[in-house]
This record gives structure tokens, sequence and C-alpha cells, in this order.
């Protein structure tokens, strides 16, 4: 099963248990039962975990998330505690560290679309359906959807796909009334921030969300935002000037990247299983500049 081309071993840091290495964040737990995210420069593409970082990419998408927590905050809260790194962890780890509260999570990707593309878009080609809920016809890639809708996922494991699921299925999975607070909560979310981005100069086309709730409070307690919040990473940026329903959209995120792992340029045949190959330093720092630009354009500072 395809994963990291080269997984990195984790730091060692007194007083904190390695727990997990995702595709972006590396996960440990306090002493006190505390959850430090991690986020690295580490880059995916078509199921894999390429080689190449991309510099700064983990302090942009943690303060990304930190802005769009501030802006979210009224809505749902979150689980963030501190920004601080731990006591003895390596200079590296400044910028890139979120504490949070350990939270049991609902075990759903909440997905928010407002206009189709993606998988979204192939589902629609086929039954005129994303995710179950019937649209209407005439729709093409990238175009607005009459309403925001709930399209929840399956969580998959590095190197697996995320599946789309019915609303059916999440409130069979997780019970009914969590399932509408799901959807409630992720709507909500999802309408906040798209008028945010798009008084920004950005389209927000779709994104995900991760909740969960405190141990103590069971399901019934309030749920909690947590992990990464509307970023390049998380969702889809488009550039409200050149939105253009029929073709795909200017993007700010890594699709630099999945367009020359899929060009003549790359050598890389995709269905050999093969790993992808390191990235060229230009495609290295356009990608840079997508993520730096998303961050520079929705909360009004230039990245530094």
């Amino acid at each position: 099963m395809p994963g990291f081309v080269d997984k990195p071993e984790p730091v060692r840091v007194p007083g904190l248990v390695h727990v997990h290495t995702g595709k972006v964040r590396d996960l440990y737990r306090t002493e006190t039962g505390d959850i430090v995210l991690v986020a690295s420069d580490r880059v995916s593409a078509f199921d894999w975990v390429l080689a190449t970082p991309i510099p700064d990419k983990g302090r942009i998408l943690t303060r990304l998330s930190l802005w769009w927590f501030d802006q979210l905050a009224d809505l749902v809260p979150n689980h963030l505690i501190s920004t601080d790194p731990p006591p003895g962890a390596p200079a590296d780890w400044a910028g890139r560290v979120m504490v949070c509260r350990a939270l049991s999570m609902v075990p759903v990707e909440a997905v928010a679309r407002g206009y189709l593309t993606g998988s979204g878009l192939a589902e629609y080609q086929r039954d005129r359906t994303v995710c179950g809920l019937a649209l209407p016809p005439g729709l093409s890639d990238g175009s607005e959807l009459p309403a925001p809708i709930f399209t929840p996922a399956t969580k998959a494991a590095v190197g697996e796909h995320d599946e789309n699921v019915s609303y059916e299925e999440v409130a069979r999975q997780v019970g009914p009334e969590t399932a509408a607070r799901l959807r409630q909560a992720t709507l909500a979310l999802y309408s906040r921030a798209r008028d945010i981005a798009r008084d920004r100069g950005i389209i927000l086309a779709d994104t995900k969300f991760e909740f969960g709730y405190a141990p103590d409070a069971g399901p019934d307690g309030p749920l909690l935002l947590a992990d990464e919040v509307l970023t390049p990473d998380s969702s889809r940026f488009w550039s409200k000037d050149e939105w253009e329903p029929g073709r795909p959209q200017k993007s700010y995120d890594k699709q630099v990247i999945r367009d020359w792992l899929t060009s003549s340029a790359s050598g890389w045949d995709r269905a050999a299983d093969t790993p992808p190959p390191a990235l060229p330093e230009e495609i290295v720092a356009r990608t840079q500049e997508r993520y730096a630009d998303a961050y520079r354009m929705l909360t009004g500072t230039a990245w530094s």
C-alpha cells in the first residue's frame, strides 16, 4: 500500500510520548494527557507523502489555522490550549506547535461543498448526485451549488482514500443526534468561512473539518473543532477573479505538484506503484508561493 516515500523517525522530546506520524503532522502526548500537534513541511500527492518538503508549509498551516480559530470561535469552540513548544522541544518546532485538549474524535470527515469539483464532480457526472444528494442538471466543473451541502467521508489511513458516505450511513455509525450536530456545525462553519474568504478574493469551494468531544463529557457534550482548519491542505481555495465554471480553477494549494507529477517532465508512472521522484526547485518554490498567497489574501498579512 502506498504511503511515505521516506518516513521520518519521530523526534524524541523529554516528557512527550510519540503517538502518530501523519501525512503532515506528528502527534505527541504530554505527561498530563494533552496532545501536541507539530506541523511539518511534508507534502502528499496521489496517496504518497513525498520526499521533498515545502519550506515554511507547516508554519503557514499552523498560523492560518490559528487565525481561523479566532474567526470561528463564536460558532464552535476548539481544542487549542497553547502554541508554546514544550520544554526541550527542538528549535524548529517554533511556529509549528498546537498544544490541544485530548478529545474523543468523531470518526467522520465532515465535508462541506459549495461548488462542484473533485470526487463530487465525478459522482455528479455519473449519477447526478453527491453523497446521494440529488443536484439539478446542467452543472459543470466549478459550478456553484444552489446551497452548500454536507457530504461526509470516512477517515482513511495514510496511503488510503477517504470514501464519501451518505448522511444516513453517518447517522448509523455515530447516531442520529451526533450526525445532525455534525451537519449543522459543518455548514455553519463553511458558510462563515465562505463569506470571509469571498470578501478577500478567494472562493472556498469545499473544506473538511474534524470534530471531537471531551472524554469526560461524552457524546452528549459540546462538539469541539479539532486538527487544522481551513488551510490549503484541507480546503480548495480558488481565485475569485479567475473563477469560470466548466474548467479547472486556479487554486491556492499543491495542484502545482499534482500537475508536475502527471506530466511527462516528471517521468513518473503513477500506475506502476513506484514512489514519486523528488520535486524540482521550481515546483517547490511555486508551491510555497501558493501557500503564502493564500495566507496573505485571507489574513491580510504578508507571510514572513
